[in-house]
């Protein structure tokens, strides 16, 4: 067999344009061209960075011309040449090239075998480009089955009514539960000290907030404060480490916050970006002695997790994170991979192979077609079993059951022995609390008393663990005698953690999801807007439908703009129960 011309590459050696642009769309799925996202699952993406290089430019795509090796006998460009040459040299000897028996054979090859082989690879990869350009958004894979021009086909297993939408296969995930904290270590293996840093939001504008996306002109952005915007704490709790806390704010930027030898001739405030660089910026001309050792570490270069040093700071790439954490929304698709072969199938069936192009060709010719289908479908197999491969480690991730990272408790004070009230009352953030609450001046001073107090609630959170610990076990079985649990948490992990302890034990389940009108317009990056909606509400109506007792009731407030499709989606989700109304907010 005649040697591979290598990846991609054409007989002047250049490589091909086709090829070119797949493997950047590739590398676009693949992550591989966003280094500063390394936390998470782009973490293990980086780890992976040179395999999956290799998995691109090395060891797939070559199978394309692998495939397509068995036709170089044939190719069009070098029957050709052969064809001149010949016609060429029995010119020369003075007879007539019409009745040699090779030149013949020749033209009858190139009229009914030969083929293209530049021409041919470029399809295929034009081929693969299209299909995944077609289901990949900005991060997503969105169900985009094209029928014919400018008709969609839907997934419909013959029921009497399908209600469909674009993100109805996928779970759709909310980051704004990092908006407050952001902990990383510069010593990561150092247990005496490993240099513990904070990232804290100190001051947030009013706004939109949870699922609801402010407009362009009203995005909020991540600034470093203005003044004291970083300090060196304790580390809490008795312990002698010492911890940086970095203080930032949450707010529409403004002209102002261009330093001020970068104000002049600017039209628009700073965008994210910019804002990145100007705290880092910041954050390294900090000159206090004291805090040396973080301002030097901080600036180091970021080491990426297969061992390479990156040619940004760690610093910088902390920023990127805390603030890709806290604005970036996207979607899971729940099976990705079964998702993309189906549609790869009726893509190549769609769109690729047409019937006419077997029936009126020769035999030859519908080998090298059937060539073309059989590479274009096996490599594209292989990519998409490496994409569902992450994908669905992002799944497990996001449906693996977390950790509870703090649990305080409320208790009213009438439930606590009376020998913690000495203590809980000269607890000084817990009587600053109940003033600012509840209006309680009596508890003030050296001499303070509890008496007269008993529905006043202990917060746990305000005291050692050592004190929360000797409460709770002077109380008894403290499970039996909660009367209400709160859940800080995304809602989603919030359902999925009530999940064992209340199934089918909750009386009544109330939501208020966004409404999704003018002024708290969902704005989301694939604009689909509504279908992004109802993807956000089926993931967690599901959810408590397995809290629900069997005679519990759900009861949701919503506006006109998306009443209509909420009560589908009620219909959906309970299709045995009776609805008797939807609240209707004005």
């Amino acid at each position: 067999m005649p040697t591979l011309r290598g990846p991609g590459l054409q007989k002047d050696g250049d490589v091909n344009p086709s090829f070119t642009k797949l493997v950047g769309l590739l590398q676009e799925l693949f992550q591989l061209d966003r280094p500063d996202l390394d936390f998470g699952f782009y973490r293990i993406m980086h780890a992976k960075s040179a395999e999956v290089t290799q998995f691109l430019e090395q060891d797939l795509l070559p199978q394309v011309q692998a495939a397509l090796a068995q036709y170089q006998s044939a190719d069009k460009a070098v029957l050709e040449k052969e064809l001149d040459e010949r016609v060429r040299r029995i010119q020369s000897e003075g007879a007539d090239p019409d009745t040699s028996t090779k030149v013949r054979d020749l033209r009858t090859r190139l009229a009914e075998e030969a083929v293209d082989l530049d021409a041919l690879e470029a399809e295929v990869y034009d081929r693969l480009y299209g299909f995944f350009r077609r289901y990949y958004s900005e991060g997503d894979f969105l169900s985009k089955r094209v029928y014919k021009p400018g008709v969609y086909a839907i997934p419909y297993e013959g029921e009497e009514v399908k209600l469909h939408w674009a993100n109805a296969d996928q779970y759709y995930i909310k980051t704004d539960e990092y908006l407050r904290h952001y902990t990383f270590q510069l010593r990561p293996r150092d247990d005496a000290d490993p240099m513990r840093v904070h990232f804290r939001l100190v001051d947030a504008t009013e706004g939109e907030h949870g699922n609801v996306k402010a407009t362009e002109a009203k995005k909020r952005v991540f600034l470093l404060r203005q003044a004291d915007f970083i300090a060196e704490e304790d580390g809490g709790q008795g312990s002698e480490r010492k911890e940086l806390v970095i203080r930032f704010e949450y707010r529409p930027a403004t002209l102002a916050d261009w330093p001020g030898g970068e104000r002049k001739g600017k039209s628009k405030p700073p965008a994210q970006k910019e804002l990145i660089a100007l705290a880092e910026r910041r954050v390294q001309e900090v000159g206090e002695p004291g805090l040396t050792r973080w301002i030097e570490a901080l600036g180091l270069p970021h080491v990426t997790p297969d061992g390479e040093q990156a040619d940004y700071s760690c610093l910088r790439v902390h920023l990127n994170r805390y603030t890709a954490r806290n604005t970036f929304d996207y979607f899971i698709h729940k099976d990705l991979g079964g998702f993309l072969r189906r549609e790869l199938d009726f893509y190549i069936k769609n769109e690729v192979m047409h019937l006419d192009d077997v029936e009126n060709e020769t035999a030859p010719r519908v080998e090298q077609y059937l060539a073309k289908i059989k590479a274009m479908r096996r490599i594209a197999a292989k990519i998409i079993d490496f994409l569902a491969q992450l994908e669905d480690f992002q799944k497990t991730l996001w449906l693996k059951k977390k950790f509870v990272v703090e649990t305080s408790w409320c208790i009213r004070l009438g439930c606590v022995p009376e020998e913690f009230h000495a203590e809980i009352a000269a607890n000084d953030a817990q009587c600053q609390e109940w003033v600012r609450l509840f209006g309680v001046d009596a508890i003030k001073g050296k001499n303070r008393t509890l008496s007269g107090h008993p529905t006043l609630m202990v917060d746990t959170q305000h005291f050692p663990s050592e004190f929360t610990e000797r409460l709770l076990e002077c109380i008894g079985d403290i499970d039996e005698q909660t009367d209400g649990v709160l859940f800080h948490s995304e809602n989603f992990q919030a359902l999925s953690a009530m999940q064992a302890r209340y199934r089918e034990r909750v009386e009544c389940v109330y939501i208020d999801p966004p409404y999704n009108s003018k002024t708290s317009e969902i704005a989301y990056k694939n604009t689909y807007k509504h279908s992004s909606w109802i993807a956000l509400i089926e993931n967690r109506l599901r959810l408590s439908k397995g809290l629900a007792a069997p005679e519990g009731s759900h009861v949701t407030a919503i506006d006109e703009n998306e009443q209509e499709y909420l009560g589908q989606i009620l219909n959906l989700v309970f299709p045995s129960h009776t609805r008797i109304c939807v609240s209707v907010v004005h």
